[in-house]
């Protein structure tokens, strides 16, 4: 289904918001890092491909974005990535265990009060997003190699 035109003006909100997220002044490489960790973990091909590319549009590496997904066994990711990411997992998967006052507190180590609400926003955004294109089926551009 092509969402976007069923409902369009609930989706120029879902878009403001998107752009107000990507204007909220927490680092973009960091929000691409989250989008993309997010999105794996909602299983979204569409937005795993697409923060992937503007990753690396951005000049994030080859090497960091496939180890994203193993980011707790990598050296390559710094201690406020590490945070946002293990914030990511818990806020994505809220429903299993929410969110523990021992993890609030290590990632205030890394985010103040005021980057930790834009990194929550953020990622209800990114998980907005990822209901949507998962839900409806939508498909990540396709350029030359398809599956046999």
């Amino acid at each position: 289904m092509e969402f976007y035109s069923k409902a369009p003006e609930l989706m120029k909100a879902v878009y403001g918001l998107g752009n107000a997220v990507n204007e909220c002044g927490l680092e973009k490489g960091l929000l691409h890092l989250i989008k993309l960790r997010a999105s794996q973990i909602n299983g979204c091909s569409f937005c795993v491909d697409m923060h992937s590319r503007e990753a690396r549009q951005d000049g994030e590496t080859e090497q960091r974005l496939y180890l994203v997904v193993a980011w707790k066994e990598s050296p390559l990711f710094t201690t406020r990535e590490r945070a946002a990411f293990a914030w990511t997992e818990a806020v994505t998967r809220i429903a299993d265990a929410g969110v523990s006052d021992q993890l609030y507190e290590e990632t205030r180590k890394h985010f103040s009060e005021e980057e930790m609400t834009k990194l929550t926003v953020a990622l209800g955004m990114i998980n907005v997003w990822n209901r949507l294109c998962v839900s409806f089926h939508a498909i990540h551009p396709v350029e030359s190699a398809k599956a046999a």
